[in-house]
């Protein structure tokens, strides 16, 4: 794992202005230029797959960063910022009050991703994912909202769309939410709790609907439609496609942590009571077209395809809102994830790639 986080160092290197070393020791000119204005943010799920991008993103622009986590999933993906000045770890439960009330001293703004993460997840831990997705959840805005935290948001996920009714339309925010797992449901449950039960609230919250998330992070993930379907076809020359007419859009982590920084740093007018999807509208694509862009990276691989109805979730969507209104814009596209965890296998860094600390299940 150390090894795998020297490899993220190097990658760095080559997607921020300077030094991946300030991940460590930050810059002092970014520091500098946000004296007045930092905040020390708490990140929910930090040691997560888009977390630990998350916490060393804010780390790179001068915030303060606070990262609590239950490490069901180990705390690895942290190590190498753990002596961060502006860094603090605390292993703690967001179902847990006391966690919580401790978590939050000092802090300004939340970027809450702590979740059980998936369908699958939410549908083998059920219980525990309504104690978290739902239960959690709440019980941290309140407390954050005593505290007098100024913002908070929320990661929530595109699958709230389940599927179209109109399978040549594109949804937008506005678009009737249609839930087919309990995973969708909760998000669409919080969802509803913040933006129309709590939408005067004095702490400005948002909602950002996730796109299905891509690409290398300090917490790797095989078990992403993207990462999966290139490591099967990197380790076993295969992939079978069950349903390849099924779309959804896709966007790296990286694009995804940098919304949630964009939200934090955007005037409260544009993204209090709100909500955005977070992607591009150019990212949609069905199974059939991900597969064809991992075989223009990994050679000689054999295609499987399976007819198959059985997935409920079926959803285009458009991206204009949060490009036009807040100015995002992603740097990554699917076949950068793709050559990114192509790169990644090919080291032989990742000794068991199917080793269940790279999945969330």
């Amino acid at each position: 794992m150390l090894l795998i986080m020297s490899i993220y160092i190097l990658y760095l290197e080559s997607c921020i202005p300077y030094p991946a070393s300030c991940i460590l020791y930050p810059n002092p000119l970014s520091l500098q230029r946000k004296k007045s204005e930092i905040m020390k943010v708490l990140v929910t799920g930090g040691a997560g797959y888009i977390g630990s991008v998350l916490v060393r993103q804010l780390l790179n622009k001068g915030y303060q960063v606070r990262a609590i986590d239950s490490l069901k999933f180990g705390g690895d993906a942290l190590y190498d910022v753990m002596l961060h000045p502006n860094f603090e770890f605390m292993k703690g439960d967001i179902r847990n009050a006391a966690d919580v009330d401790k978590a939050l001293e000092g802090i300004d703004a939340v970027a809450h991703l702590a979740a059980i993460v998936g369908d699958p997840a939410c549908k083998k831990f059920s219980e525990e994912a309504n104690e978290t997705n739902w239960d959690g959840a709440v019980l941290l805005f309140n407390k954050a909202e005593a505290a007098g935290v100024k913002r908070f948001v929320f990661s929530s996920t595109c699958s709230n769309y389940g599927k179209m009714a109109d399978p040549d339309s594109f949804v937008v925010e506005t678009s009737e939410l249609n839930p087919v797992s309990l995973y969708a449901e909760l998000k669409v449950k919080f969802e509803k709790y913040l933006l129309e039960d709590k939408k005067d609230s004095p702490m400005c919250s948002t909602a950002l609907r996730f796109s299905t998330v891509y690409g290398f992070s300090p917490r790797i993930r095989f078990d992403l439609t993207v990462n999966e379907f290139t490591r099967n076809a990197a380790v076993h020359g295969e992939q079978e496609i069950w349903g390849q007419q099924f779309w959804r859009p896709y966007c790296h982590v990286d694009d995804l942590a940098r919304a949630v920084v964009l939200v934090l740093e955007s005037p409260e007018e544009k993204v209090r009571a709100n909500v955005f999807n977070v992607g591009t509208t150019e990212e949609n694509y069905n199974k059939g077209m991900v597969i064809k862009e991992v075989c223009k990276v990994v050679p000689g691989v054999k295609v499987i395809y399976v007819d198959s109805s059985e997935d409920p979730r079926d959803y285009r969507v458009n991206f204009d809102k949060i490009k036009n209104e807040l100015g995002f814009t992603i740097t990554k596209k699917v076949p950068d994830g793709v050559k990114e965890i192509y790169t990644l296998l090919k080291t032989g860094i990742v000794t068991d790639s199917f080793a269940q600390k790279f999945r969330n299940i």
